[in-house]
């Protein structure tokens, strides 16, 4: 294949998203013949634009309309006397902003600007977007690369050939001889399975559609077990997703619960009526398979997971597995499916042909009872994958100057390399006096965050972590949040053990019954009992769970997720004596326990750890605020919280603010925190200061909102509506 025609895709980016946006607009780009080459703005001389004719620019605004840190030298330099002309270049700009702001995607527009008076001919209309910037973004996109794609080798823009580069890269059509013909399949060579599993494009998209988190954490669980049939899996929210991204996939599969009477889950309505759409593509060459979650008691059994089966058919996909229709009690089922739905997924080669006679025997080489070796008569499968170019960035602390930075190395991994694999590769041919703890790949002491996600590294391949830059790959390392740091990425778990010794972890049963053995009385236990107990404190790492917890990092007396998941087993315990219960959920329920950790939603996102922790902790609080009668400020915020939403549809924060603080609270705030935001005037909004102080008092106050103190937006509503289905039976 011929290298295509350049393309410069340029970003501007103070938090990520206008670099993700651009490793996302680079992938596209190949797609359509073009030659991507993706550059920081300050990865770039002004002198340097001139060359290119073909530039496509994401900049995001900081602060009151300033350019992001990464872009202010480039800005600079062009806004001097003696900027180079552009004559010859075709462009596109996507800011990206916050409408909460006076200068609302200033920096993007400045460059828009600046391009087009230096000569730069716009192809497509610049677009502001706000928080809320996925789909907009992704429809710019694809507008702007098919017009810089009609831009010739000689630099002439034909407006004809806007999307001509796209039907060009499509396969011809086939006469109706070829048509019949079967397709020529591909020659597995050497142990064949092993071939297969091992070659080309082995992505798993799966893609969850949930109201309650049953469907995302089914979606999770398929991703890890893909991993055993030589498959990566990636896993999907519905919400904000590019339908039309998977027409370049061959393998997907869909997870998706059905809410209400029929209705699509809210994470996914908004994709079902894109798919519905005369702008979805079509999906030949993509094999499917579904997940459908439901309860019969509804008279719409399944009928969301029904319709993406029959419109993913309707669009030309192929149906690689019948569709499985899940009832309440899904685990098992869905466990069953998952058996033969992953092997035939992994039964696609790199090209999207079926090898449907490998099935079974890709699934005899999963579990090991292919090609056994060995004593034992067991060998795992090896499986092996391309070479990637990994920059690892790792930070580093010394504890003699006291001084914090980072180091970056650029190294070449087999994508199967673990991350603990490539920081001892590091060590021992880059830098001796890297420290990091180091141990098997279960140990729990080891664990670190890598590109923000908490991993044991022993577990972890170094290309499921990796995060795309331009053609090479980018991975931060870093130690955990809320522990102190010995030296890089070694940290002090002393303060956790303390914690778990304060809440007492021995137990003190209770008198009872039970079998005579010769070892004396033993207990009984339901298995369904002694299960739950199990899940309730299922984890490996009590320094990765601690961690999860985004508010462990800021509350030193915090006990953490780890020490309460465990003490709420304990409580849990029918073996437990009932003075010991009540003195377990004196402890659950103290300033420093459960009431202390502000939000579940994170911890409940990781991996390492049973769901049915999260759901655990939920029990706990739920359990602490009921005990008190839902008295006190926690106690107030649950309940005002939920009857402003059930009440009036949204969060009256005016509400909340006088309900849970009360007057005296009010006035003890008078001079800190939101009423001196309020007061002094600093507000988002830059409305009347009037206004903004009447938002604190009585009634029409309860038609305002408070001024937005952090630049942050809702995520995952289905998970929010989660929690008040959860509260409606409590208030």
């Amino acid at each position: 294949m011929s290298e295509g025609l350049p393309l410069l895709i340029l970003f501007g980016s103070q938090s990520g998203n206008a670099e993700d946006l651009a490793s996302k607009a680079a992938k596209q780009s190949k797609q359509l013949g073009l030659s991507p080459t993706v550059k920081g703005m300050d990865e770039i001389q002004l002198s340097e634009l001139p060359a290119f004719q073909r530039v496509l620019i994401y900049c995001s605004t900081w602060g009151e309309g300033e350019q992001p840190d990464n872009a202010e030298d480039l800005w600079q330099a062009a806004s001097a006397d003696g900027a180079p002309s552009m004559q010859g270049c075709h462009f596109a700009v996507c800011a990206l902003g916050d409408t909460s702001y006076e200068f609302f995607c200033e920096s993007g527009k400045e460059w828009d600007g600046w391009f087009e008076k230096q000569g730069a001919k716009r192809l497509v209309p610049r677009i502001d977007c706000d928080v809320d910037y996925d789909k907009p973004a992704a429809q710019f996109t694809t507008d702007a690369l098919s017009h810089l794609a009609a831009v010739g080798a000689d630099g002439s823009y034909v407006e004809a050939n806007v999307g001509a580069a796209s039907a060009a890269s499509a396969p011809p059509p086939q006469s109706s001889e070829e048509s019949s013909a079967a397709p020529e399949e591909v020659e597995l060579v050497g142990e064949g399975v092993e071939e297969l599993l091992t070659s080309g494009d082995r992505s798993l998209d799966i893609l969850f559609g949930s109201q309650s988190g049953n469907s995302e954490a089914l979606a999770a669980k398929f991703a890890k077990q893909a991993k055993s049939y030589g498959l990566e899996g990636t896993v999907h929210d519905m919400d904000g997703f590019d339908f039309n991204s998977l027409s370049s996939k061959k393998r997907v599969i869909i997870v998706c619960s059905t809410w209400g009477e029929g209705e699509q889950p809210d994470n996914a309505e908004e994709l079902w009526q894109f798919a519905n759409s005369d702008a979805a593509a079509r999906m030949e060459g993509i094999h499917f398979a579904v997940c459908a979650l439901g309860d019969t008691s509804y008279e719409f059994f399944c009928e969301s997971g029904k319709e993406w089966d029959r419109q993913l058919e309707n669009l030309g996909a192929s149906r690689i597995i019948d569709r499985l229709d899940c009832d309440v009690d899904y685990d098992a089922p869905a466990a069953e499916w998952a058996l033969d739905a992953l092997p035939s997924l992994a039964a696609v080669d790199s090209t999207g042909l079926f090898h449907e006679d490998m099935v079974d025997t890709i699934k005899q080489f999963a579990s090991g009872s292919s090609g056994a070796e060995g004593e034992d008569g067991f060998t795992v499968p090896s499986i092996q994958a391309e070479s990637i170019q990994v920059e690892v960035s790792v930070f580093r602390y010394d504890p003699e100057t006291a001084s914090t930075g980072n180091d970056s190395w650029a190294c070449v991994f087999p994508g199967q390399t673990s991350v603990l694999e490539a920081l001892r590769a590091i060590k021992a041919t880059h830098d001796g006096s890297l420290t990091f703890r180091d141990g098997t790949c279960d140990d729990p002491s080891t664990v670190i965050s890598v590109n923000g996600r908490l991993i044991l590294p022993g577990r972890v391949r170094i290309d499921s972590v990796a995060s795309p830059k331009g053609d090479s790959y980018r991975v931060k390392i870093e130690p955990i949040p809320g522990s102190e740091v010995i030296r890089d990425l070694v940290v002090d778990h002393w303060a956790l053990e303390r914690k778990r010794e304060s809440s007492e972890p021995w137990m003190v049963a209770s008198t009872r019954e039970g079998f005579q053995t010769s070892q004396g009385v033993m207990g009984t236990m339901k298995p369904a009992t002694a299960a739950r107990l199990h899940s309730l404190a299922d984890f490996d790492s009590a320094p990765l769970l601690h961690a999860s917890s985004d508010a462990v990092p800021y509350a030193n007396g915090f006990l953490g997720p780890a020490v309460i998941a465990s003490s709420w087993a304990r409580r849990c315990d029918p073996r437990t004596a009932p003075e010991r219960r009540e003195e377990i959920e004196g402890i659950i329920g103290s300033k420093n326990g459960i009431k202390a950790e502000t939000d579940l939603a994170p911890i409940s996102r990781r991996d390492g750890y049973s769901p049915a922790v999260s759901e655990g902790l939920l029990e706990a609080r739920t359990n602490a605020l009921e005990n008190d009668s839902f008295n006190g400020l926690h106690g107030k915020h649950v309940w005002w919280y939920c009857w402003t939403v059930k009440s009036s549809g949204k969060v009256n924060d005016t509400v909340l603010y006088r309900q849970v603080l009360g007057p005296i609270g009010l006035l003890g705030n008078l001079f800190s925190g939101v009423t001196a935001r309020m007061v002094l005037g600093f507000t988002r909004t830059g409305g009347s200061i009037l206004n903004d102080i009447l938002g604190m008092v009585a009634p029409p106050a309860g038609i305002g909102k408070m001024p937005r103190q952090f630049n942050s937006s809702v995520d995952d509503h289905h998970q929010v509506v989660a929690i008040f289905n959860e509260m409606d039976g409590r208030f």
